[in-house]
């Protein structure tokens, strides 16, 4: 009799649950077109494997000729160990949509690339991947719209990146999206992306930093700390935004470390032609490994979670928009105080029974104050 009565209980429970995720409240639907939107529904993307299978940068862009202007181009760096283009295959479908040429360079060899040699190998491929595709009609990138989109490690990449870009002949980034930033060496002997001389950023890039409000407190001091080093960057050229976790409905939004990820199998590495290897290629140099090549258990869980995000209202109102808005503002001269300025930017729409989803909340970084002056204009000492 109490058995039945357990079940009882229990099954109605499971009821009770099911009955109140249907009665929820669903987050917004993603725009058809706009800023985070859609995009050309019927476009078909072409997807290109550029350089050696050994190490190749990924290529996407809608099929059909580019207009005369050419594409925007969107370099986007993943983050470290997230080396499969799918596991931000939602986020790419959407640029290719809305016209952009995607250029993803696979810079890391899952336990071979040391974090202190990315900058190096993600520089080669951009370079030797600008070349091979300049002469395709259908890309047809426009080297004056440039932008780079990082995910973590990918963020101070980004950075090194745009500071080396006219010594490596790359082209100048007009805007950098810093997507929760993290893996950056914090001492000589540390693992992670160590940070170039961020001064020789060039003046008039626009600089975004987004993060989410879970495990913040790590890609928070990150953010700030890119944001502060590119010192030639003015501060009215410089935002900090951040996505607001909303479990008003279901599915909760949880804007975690993983947010920026989405997956779509449509993009997956292993689907996509690679070009033969070359026959003159030059032999690699002898492998060693270092322990700084593995991925610590702390990485491989959060790869784990990458690897399996799903696209959401986060994404698609919080960091496609976001990106959207910036490059426009960045390929048009704008700076970031009219950007933040955007009622757009923070507006997240509203859940299915008109409840507003957390807005964005947006910052202009405050400069770093002067050091104190005394004696005579000499700097003051305690």
């Amino acid at each position: 009799m109490r058995l039945n009565v357990l079940r009882a209980t229990l099954a109605a429970g499971v009821f009770a649950v099911a009955a109140s995720a249907a009665q929820a409240a669903s987050p917004p639907v993603q725009p058809g077109d706009g800023p985070g939107g859609i995009g050309d529904r019927k476009a078909t993307v072409v997807k290109r494997a550029l350089g050696r299978p050994s190490a190749p940068t990924y290529a996407f862009y809608a099929e059909g000729p580019a207009p005369e202007a050419g594409r925007p181009v969107a370099v986007f760096l993943h983050g470290w160990g997230a080396v499969n283009p799918q596991s931000y295959g939602s986020w790419i479908d959407h640029l290719a949509r809305k016209g952009w040429v995607v250029l993803f360079p696979r810079f890391q060899e899952l336990n071979r690339t040391r974090p202190s040699d990315a900058p190096a190998v993600a520089g080669a491929l951009l370079k030797a991947a600008f070349g091979e595709i300049a002469a395709d009609k259908d890309a047809k990138p426009d080297l004056s719209k440039v932008a780079m989109i990082g995910h973590l490690a990918g963020a101070p990449l980004a950075m090194d990146l745009a500071a080396d870009a006219e010594k490596d002949g790359l082209p100048t980034p007009k805007l950098i999206f810093a997507a929760v930033p993290g893996g950056i060496a914090t001492g000589p002997k540390s693992r992670g992306i160590v940070l170039d001389d961020l001064g020789r950023i060039a003046p008039q890039t626009l600089l975004v930093a987004m993060v989410g409000d879970k495990d913040a407190r790590a890609a928070d001091m990150a953010s700030r700390r890119l944001l502060r080093e590119a010192s030639a960057v003015p501060p009215e050229r410089k935002l900090f935004v951040r996505a607001l976790s909303d479990d008003h409905g279901f599915p909760a939004l949880t804007a975690t470390l993983a947010a920026p990820a989405g997956l779509d199998t449509a993009y997956d590495a292993g689907a996509i032609k690679m070009p033969p290897e070359p026959k003159d290629a030059p032999k690699p140099p002898p492998f060693r490994w270092s322990a700084e090549m593995a991925l610590t258990g702390e990485q491989q869980t959060l790869v784990s979670q990458i690897n399996i995000a799903r696209a959401d209202a986060l994404d698609y109102l919080g960091f496609w928009k976001t990106f959207d808005l910036a490059a426009a503002a960045a390929f048009s001269g704008a700076d970031a105080v009219s950007l933040k300025a955007n009622p757009r930017l923070a507006d997240m729409e509203r859940w299915s029974d008109g409840w507003p989803v957390k807005r964005l909340a947006v910052e202009i970084p405050k400069p770093p104050k002067a050091p104190a002056v005394a004696n005579g204009g000499e700097s003051g000492r305690r």
